[in-house]
């Protein structure tokens, strides 16, 4: 599968014009004009200042001049200004140019307009029988104010965005859950990582009791893949492990979902595995020193055949047992098997990305992750730091043991289904049966997918998570 990327590459300075390209100038109220405008162009630019214009684009021949009122607070700067190159992007689109070239007096502006063109510009073009015609005319972005460094990081960890957005876009026809080890294994060969994956038989042999549950009704085996990124000296002596939640396509199962506004977009609950494989790629690409390992349970949730039952008890990887109420949280049943797995590494830290429960996107919406867990409380506000900086912010959930009480079971050690309140709440707690060590919970339900164009965020899958994650772990 082949992502459409905008490149992303350091210049030190505009290039001499030619057709089809767009110089920006990044300025604000206290920037100096720059020396190469014409009149024209000084006296729009001092105008819109005057008025205090937020954003305004303006196109005298071939120069674009981006003014963005100004902003102290440098997380909120990051995100207005990738919300404004998003906001131009029809006028680009319109004069037909390749090739955009940013020059801000900020480092970090330059960086946050670039990654708000590029995310801007990402295209799922692969089942239109007139790509071509429908491709975005934008093919390369300059970055003229930053190093060579931060120019190259930040393209590979959009390059990885863009394929957690494809992951996430493509349909259960193509992406089945053998068909996502495949791709896992394509990934980890063009970045960098290893990657192992399991098919039915090795599955069994481990008895991941609630991976094979959600599978008895599918026509495709599961998957279970393993991705492991290891320098030679990383700075932590027990890795951080990645779970993400690899539902291909969920129908609900024999608890069988309404169509509309629900099961029609339900190719995007493997979302959080998609933002972990995007991380991993992300982390290889740029050779974090960091030791960090990633777990992909996969199947669809399919109501045929011998499907899983409401009413069934499930005994687990962990040997512990699960009574089924509802097999549309099926989700929580395969990444309880994963999370238990993850015991054997005796991790550092362990973070869950799912599309898990509508109580999370009902609770905050298309704006946040929700996120819970028992890790310290430095590690949620570590985490917080990069939501913040990504624009991903994550809104913590309390945790307390006392949400656990609804997940008690009369027949089993516990029920996959809570009370009608607290949903997300509970089935976090339900995971966390599985744990033994520090453990964060990512429900991504709400930015996950988008069913408009939501700014830079798109149409379609979003990718969320992996630039949130990404910044996490370097920042460690």
């Amino acid at each position: 599968m082949k992502s459409q990327f905008t490149t992303i590459t350091h210049k030190k300075s505009f290039g001499k014009f030619v057709k089809g390209t767009a110089h920006i100038t990044l300025l604000d109220s206290k920037s100096k004009l720059p020396k190469d405008l014409e009149k024209e162009e000084i006296s729009y630019a001092k105008e819109a200042f005057k008025d205090g214009k937020k954003a305004v684009f303006n196109c005298f021949g071939a120069i674009k001049v981006l003014l963005l009122e100004d902003e102290k607070d440098a997380v909120k700067r990051a995100e207005l200004l990738r919300i404004a190159a998003n906001s131009l992007m029809s006028i680009l689109q319109e004069d037909k140019i390749t090739t955009i070239e940013i020059s801000a007096s900020k480092s970090e502006d330059a960086l946050s307009l670039a990654e708000g063109f590029a995310l801007s510009n990402y295209q799922f073009l692969k089942y239109f029988s007139d790509k071509d015609k429908r491709a975005s005319s934008i093919k390369n972005i300059h970055v003229c104010a930053s190093s060579k460094k931060e120019v190259d990081e930040l393209a590979n960890m959009l390059e990885a965005v863009c394929h957690a957005r494809d992951l996430v876009n493509e349909p259960v026809s193509y992406l089945t859950a053998p068909q996502l080890g495949l791709e896992i294994k394509s990934l980890a060969k063009k970045f960098g990582f290893k990657a192992e994956v399991w098919g039915m038989k090795k599955i069994q042999s481990m008895k991941m009791g609630g991976l094979l549950a959600v599978n008895k009704g599918s026509e495709d085996e599961p998957s279970f893949s393993i991705m492991e990124w290891k320098p030679s000296k990383p700075k932590n002596k027990q890795p951080i492990v990645l779970v993400g939640k690899g539902v291909v396509y969920d129908t609900g199962g024999l608890s069988l979902k309404p169509t509309a506004n629900s099961m029609d977009m339900m190719k995007s609950d493997m979302g959080g595995a998609a933002a972990i494989i995007g991380c991993m790629c992300a982390v290889a690409a740029n050779k974090l020193n960091i030791h960090v390992i990633g777990l992909v349970p996969s199947t669809d949730n399919r109501p045929g055949k011998n499907a899983y039952a409401p009413g069934d008890v499930i005994t687990m990887y962990d040997g512990s047992t699960v009574e089924v109420l509802n097999t549309d949280a099926e989700g929580r049943m395969i990444l309880a098997d994963a999370l238990a797995y993850a015991k054997k590494y005796k991790p550092e830290l362990v973070l869950d990305a799912a599309t898990l429960t509508g109580a999370a996107a009902r609770a905050i919406g298309k704006h946040a992750i929700v996120g819970m867990g028992n890790a310290n409380k430095k590690e949620m506000n570590s985490l917080q730091k990069a939501g913040s900086e990504a624009g991903e912010p994550v809104v913590e959930f309390p945790f307390w043991d006392v949400y656990a009480d609804d997940l008690k079971s009369k027949i089993a050690d516990q029920k996959n289904l809570g009370g009608a309140e607290a949903g997300a709440i509970t089935a976090g707690k339900f995971l966390e049966k599985f744990t033994d060590y520090p453990y964060i919970h990512l429900d991504i339900a709400g930015p996950a997918f988008m069913l408009a164009p939501f700014n830079y965020r798109g149409v379609g899958g979003t990718g969320v998570g992996v630039r949130l994650l990404y910044k996490f772990l370097s920042a460690r």
